[in-house]
């Protein structure tokens, strides 16, 4: 959830100075923008992993804090809960063989904290949603140290009037649980996909990003489980939007797909400042031209797909766009051939004549987004131009070829793009993801949530991909 700050303590006058800071940045986007001063130095791609620590239960070990310091690796940072931890991947120009260098520095650094974790008598879970996860696990006791938790927490606290937060979930079963902080957040893990692309384009991107996020998580939805109910198969999308719930208004909620497409990336900037209250009012000496304000604000607008701004070791600045919708797991092979998928179809969608989102309204989009949420690779999606189908045969049919042309178009080479997206083409031929492995597994050994677990993570350390594990 972003870089730490000071301190959780804030005046009306923090608040005040913190605004006007940050309609000054947003300014100085806007003329940088209109004067082309960001980098164009082709496509890069990076990754955030999030991983539970699990002990020999399965249930969740809140020690990341001694494993962090075991491993004393710059990659490798605390998450909101002291049972999450944060893989982090080297940035990466997306030609090549791309794809097979993230996924060898992932293994590394996920047997590094493994090794880590081991000496703690614990290991790592990658998945969505930890089955064996309570709701009296997620209480501030089991809260990261960082000053930024705490003040996120007690921020969104107070834009809820101090009322506690309603968790309502109805999908194959039903869950209703009243909770009272942050923490719920933490439940909720994910692989999310980061490109640097040229300014210009940004604002296709976002909107590519958008169009694509249904088919993403029907075909990589691994969440179906919380509090031990079967509800979405990606239950992850409406956990964590109702975890950092701070008003109803689809305008001002902060983990939401958004109201529309843009016309610039500049959209998504000028709505943080209108519509968004400030969380974190942290006031810092950094000069404007890093944009401190404008880049910490953005932190706490979590939208699925959200614009960042960077800064290259000369100072330049960059644009890149943080696909979030994926969830972690079920393996690193898994996590790469998403991302292949996924950068794929936003470069073959940005490279249209006709752009896409004027072929697919946006209504249409959030619509499949949820429906894909729910029911996975069985959902009923609105594709381009209106054709419609079961989200496994669109993404078959259209979408495979699609990324395929996109990666060619990056630079990636073919027997490299034919190896990851042939792990998407034999997930989609056994329609086996991690959601429906899960529930296959409970259909045939029963509702055990640690067994479930344990059964999981013995074949995520296999590291082959789910589409060859057994029951």
């Amino acid at each position: 959830m972003g870089q730490e700050i000071t301190s959780s303590q804030f005046t009306a006058e923090d608040f005040e100075e913190f605004a006007e800071r940050l309609g000054q940045e947003t300014r100085l986007l806007e003329h940088w923008l209109d004067e082309g001063y960001f980098s164009a130095t082709g496509y890069v791609a990076g990754f955030e992993l999030e991983a539970w620590l699990v002990d020999h239960r399965a249930r969740p070990a809140p020690v990341n804090e001694p494993v962090l310091e075991r491993l004393a690796d710059p990659l490798v940072v605390p998450e909101l809960a002291l049972f999450n931890l944060e893989l982090n991947g080297t940035p990466q120009p997306l030609v090549g063989a791309a794809l097979t260098r993230l996924a060898e520095e992932l293994r590394a650094t996920w047997k590094r904290c493994n090794a880590s974790a081991a000496e703690l008598d614990t290991r790592l879970a990658m998945m969505g949603i930890l089955p064996t996860v309570e709701a009296g696990d997620l209480t501030p006791v089991n809260m990261s140290s960082m000053q930024r938790y705490r003040a996120l927490d007690e921020q969104l606290t107070q834009l809820r009037g101090g009322l506690p937060l309603h968790l309502e979930l109805s999908g194959r079963e039903r869950i209703s649980v009243s909770h009272q902080n942050v923490m719920l957040e933490s439940a909720a893990t994910s692989f999310q996909i980061h490109l640097k692309v040229d300014a210009e384009q940004a604002g296709r991107f976002y909107n590519a990003a958008k169009i694509i996020s249904a088919p993403m998580v029907a075909v990589s939805a691994n969440s179906p489980y919380l509090f031990g109910a079967e509800l979405w198969d990606e239950t992850r999308i409406p956990l964590f939007e109702q975890a950092v719930q701070a008003g109803d208004a689809e305008e001002i909620r902060r983990v939401t797909l958004g109201v529309g497409y843009v016309d610039s990336i500049l959209d998504c900037f000028r709505a943080n400042l209108e519509r968004y209250p400030v969380l974190l009012p942290e006031l810092m000496d950094e000069p404007e031209q890093l944009l401190p304000h404008l880049r910490l604000h953005n932190g706490t607008i979590w939208r699925w797909n959200r614009p960042l701004v960077g800064f290259g070791d000369r100072g330049v600045p960059h644009i890149r766009i943080e696909h979030r919708v994926v969830p972690a797991g079920p393996t690193v092979d898994d996590s790469i051939a998403n991302a292949a998928f996924y950068f794929g179809c936003v470069r073959a969608l940005t490279g249209m004549a006709s752009p896409p989102e004027r072929r697919l309204p946006f209504s249409r989009a959030r619509h499949n987004f949820y429906q894909a949420a729910r029911h996975g690779l069985d959902a009923e999606l609105e594709w381009l131009d209106g054709t419609r189908g079961r989200a496994a045969a669109l993404l078959r049919q259209q979408l495979l070829p699609l990324a395929a042309e996109g990666l060619e178009r990056l630079g990636i080479d073919p027997d490299e793009a034919a190896h990851w997206l042939g792990i998407i083409a034999r997930r989609l031929e056994t329609g086996r993801n991690g959601a429906v492995w899960q529930r296959a597994w409970v259909e045939r050994h029963g509702r055990d949530m640690a067994a479930l677990t344990e059964a999981y993570l013995e074949r995520q350390e296999s590291g082959r991909p789910v589409h060859e594990w057994t029951l």
